[in-house]
């Protein structure tokens, strides 16, 4: 599930305020994570399974494993993590109500903080 138009999208920001204002949301950085991209993930561990909410970025300039890059951020996604294969994100993957609402106000309040950031 990938939410678009969240102005998410829109926010070119340094490595170090998104670090911080990932953190500050619960969101850590993932695994996922080279010299050029980052990942920062916030898990749903309910009854029906594990989700995790994904905000993807990739470096304009600097280096990321350098902690110098400034980062263009993309859409947020939701896959559900399926032991061992991993995480699916397939249009044919069913999320519950209660945490697409709570995804839709993480990314709201992110997105917030994000472009009062970044001055757009």
């Amino acid at each position: 599930m990938v939410f678009e138009n969240s102005g998410i999208e829109n926010v070119v920001i340094p490595q170090g305020s998104l670090q911080e204002i990932m953190n500050h949301n619960g969101c850590v950085l993932g695994g996922s994570w080279d010299y050029e991209r980052m990942t920062f993930d916030y898990k749903y561990e309910i009854p029906e399974g594990i989700y995790y909410l994904r905000f993807p970025g990739y470096a304009v300039d600097g280096d990321v494993g350098a902690n110098n890059a400034t980062l263009q951020l993309m859409d947020p996604y939701m896959g559900k993590h399926y032991y061992p294969t991993g995480i699916e994100y397939g249009s044919d993957e069913v999320f519950p109500e209660r945490i697409v609402e709570h995804a839709i106000s993480k990314i709201r309040t992110i997105s917030k903080e994000l472009t009062s950031v970044a001055g757009i």
